[in-house]
């Protein structure tokens, strides 16, 4: 056995939702999956709104996930309705959307755990260094990019990824 393959994937998490159901993420087995961690009062706030126009114009490429946290400078200070209801108001997000978690630090939830620690993923070492960094999974579940914070997700380079 290689011991340099990752132990698991992205299949192997649940997920509560927004509101509060569980999501089993092996349900997106055979499609591309952008898991972005997320802030409501935040300077890149503003791309929840390509967000959603990425899953309007690639979504059958591509499943986006929006996970809530708070991990920098409180900017997520919100209960999950009033994240939910923010997203929905000002920016009419339909895409999925996560409880709030944590995605860096002592109390890093497992998922994030995965993405940012190479002997889980495989190849990455970088937990998020702001909010909204995209990390981009394949569609056998595999971790194949990383995109910092200020690459849009309309940018040239996310779509080139999504289509490959």
């Amino acid at each position: 056995m290689d011991d340099n393959k990752p132990k698991k994937n992205l299949y192997s998490f649940k997920m509560t939702s927004i509101d509060g159901e569980e999501v089993d993420l092996s349900q997106y087995k055979g499609k591309k999956v952008l898991l972005v961690n997320v802030a409501s009062k935040c300077g890149f706030t503003p791309q929840y709104g390509e967000l959603q126009e990425l899953h309007d114009k690639y979504g059958d490429k591509v499943v986006i996930l929006g996970f809530p946290a708070n991990n920098f400078n409180s900017q997520e200070p919100g209960t999950n309705a009033e994240i939910a209801e923010f997203c929905q108001k000002n920016y009419g997000v339909k895409f999925q959307m996560f409880e709030k978690i944590s995605v860096t630090g002592q109390d890093q939830h497992p998922l994030y755990q995965w993405l940012s620690k190479k002997e889980m993923n495989g190849w990455n070492d970088q937990a998020p260094k702001w909010n909204f960094t995209k990390y981009l999974v394949n569609e056998k579940g595999e971790l194949v990019k990383m995109f910092d914070s200020k690459v849009k997700p309309m940018s040239q380079e996310v779509i080139d990824a999504i289509n490959s």
